[in-house]
């Protein structure tokens, strides 16, 4: 997403009015998880600036009668405690989780990676949890995907129980097409237990010096159940230019201030604007 992301994290990036990373606090706090621990690298305090109380801005807001705009900067930050981590470096995925492990401390705790916005009902969290409370143990949210993108994700080679729910056998981390298990890709959502960071601490780093989640699990999986559930909703990768611009479409066919002239503006690009 260069250049804008060379100040701006990418997870800033808006979608419409609100920044990507919001649609994923707002989906934690709408499946009652109010304790919010953000990773970031050194430096990226703006992010939790973001979450923070704005009085100068709803003070302005309060003054020009704008209740709307302002219950809606209240709604989160009034809602939620609040915290911050940080990852020295980009060390993978499974190292972002490590550095939690003193906030978290021994408690079941999920994993949202902000890039993956979820629109679903019950919200994609709520529905693991659900699943955590029948199953007890990890919960992973899978999606197909087609074969030519499976190297992209970790992948389970899961067996059905039944109502989109797996029991997790093995996890194969970005495998080629032809060597993939099956094609229910491990998508941004995690609800894992404590027992999570024994496992990373005992992952070996890859050749990049990453360690990768997938390869904990795999540990973990060695010592106990791990199940996956098949999203019920719709999921937008926002972390690419492609699905970045399919985000902010489908998210404009749902804003009440935007939907009815979507379908115009799009019409009038195509006659106004053809391509060179």
């Amino acid at each position: 997403m260069l250049p804008a992301t060379c100040i701006l994290p990418k997870e800033l990036l808006p979608i419409l009015d609100k920044p990507i990373i919001q649609y994923g606090v707002e989906e934690a706090l709408a499946s009652d998880l109010t304790e919010i621990i953000l990773v970031s690298g050194p430096g990226r305090t703006i992010l939790k600036d973001h979450f923070d109380q704005h009085p100068k801005l709803e003070e302005i807001l309060a003054r020009r009668g704008k209740s709307a705009l302002l219950d809606g900067l209240r709604a989160i930050s009034e809602r939620m405690n609040l915290s911050t981590v940080l990852q020295d470096e980009p060390l993978g995925l499974g190292h972002a989780v490590l550095v939690s492990r003193e906030l978290v401390e021994n408690e079941p705790f999920a994993v949202a990676l902000s890039d993956d916005v979820i629109d679903a009902e019950p919200p994609a969290l709520r529905q693991m949890l659900s699943v955590f409370d029948l199953v007890e143990g990890p919960v992973l949210l899978v999606e197909r995907v087609p074969p030519d993108a499976l190297h992209r994700y970790g992948v389970i080679d899961g067996e059905p129980i039944g109502d989109g729910l797996f029991r997790v056998n093995n996890l194969v981390e970005k495998p080629l097409p032809e060597d993939a298990p099956s094609e229910l890709a491990i998508i941004g959502r995690y609800l894992l237990t404590p027992d999570i960071f024994d496992a990373l601490e005992d992952t070996r780093r890859d050749d990049g010096g990453e360690i990768q989640l997938t390869e904990g699990l795999q540990k973990l999986l060695e010592t106990r159940p791990i199940h996956a559930v098949e999203l019920n909703g719709i999921r937008q990768d926002a972390g690419n230019k492609l699905g970045y611009l399919r985000a902010i479409l489908y998210y404009a066919r749902k804003h009440p201030e935007l939907a009815e002239y979507l379908s115009d503006l799009m019409r009038t690009v195509e006659l106004e604007n053809p391509p060179l």
